[in-house]
């Protein structure tokens, strides 16, 4: 079964002579435990793409479907509540709340389901230690390096344990060593937990832990190529 599938999925601005069809009717599933890798260059729609796949941009046609069940059309409440408990999303910028420290950002989601504080503190410290934060629970963003952020953006993004995970540009902050580091997160994510994993990116390295590279250009799907996840995925996925 497809955890996400996409029908003729478009997104146009303006009309008449001015209309730029920012993605132009993209058709696409993921399945369970995939990672699918969308490219392309700056203005191609990828991110645009990203953002209707995710609930956080209309789509001006075609249609959504989160295992099975459209999204379109949902009020806004039903809609935030998907993207609650079904998704996660690893933005570019880490998107961190300032005032909180790790732990408190990682507990927001938990908090806004319902799970009492408690609890909420145990799972996220729990979340962010099998990442390798467990000494920096109580550290706000502005003293976590750029590698630190996007682990608490990603321990965020699986504390509820969504089945689909979007992520915008992981490593594009990020070092060599780090954006490996990273890499095999999303990989181990996908893999071992069996969720659909979606990133938009320019770094070639991320074709590495693909099972499909998809290239889009002028918001239309161009080309699709194996990526290289059997040979990644064989390698040592040590924890961190």
């Amino acid at each position: 079964m497809s955890l996400l599938s996409i029908r003729s999925l478009t997104k146009t601005y303006g009309a008449g002579h001015t209309v730029v069809h920012a993605v132009n009717n993209i058709s696409l599933d993921v399945k369970k435990g995939e990672i699918v890798l969308v490219m392309g260059p700056s203005g191609s729609g990828k991110t645009t793409l990203i953002m209707m796949m995710a609930g956080l941009l209309t789509p001006t046609a075609g249609d959504i479907r989160i295992e099975e069940k459209s999204i379109l059309g949902l009020s806004k409440q039903q809609l935030a509540q998907i993207r609650l408990e079904r998704i996660g999303f690893v933005f570019q910028s880490f998107n961190l709340l300032s005032s909180l420290n790790a732990l408190e950002n990682v507990m927001i989601p938990l908090i806004i389901s319902g799970t009492a504080k408690k609890e909420a503190q145990r799972h996220a410290k729990e979340t962010l230690t099998k990442f390798g934060l467990k000494d920096r629970l109580k550290n706000q963003p502005r003293d976590l390096s750029g590698g630190e952020k996007q682990r608490v953006s990603i321990a965020r993004a699986l504390v509820n344990n969504p089945p689909i995970i979007f992520a915008d540009e992981p490593t594009a902050n990020l070092d060599s060593h780090t954006g490996q580091a990273v890499m095999r997160l999303l990989c181990g994510t996908a893999c071992r937990e069996s969720k659909a994993v979606v990133i938009v990116s320019h770094d070639q390295r991320l074709k590495d832990i693909a099972h499909r590279v998809l290239w889009i250009e002028d918001g239309k799907l161009t080309n699709e190529d194996v990526g290289g996840h059997v040979n990644w995925c064989d390698m040592d996925h040590r924890e961190w």
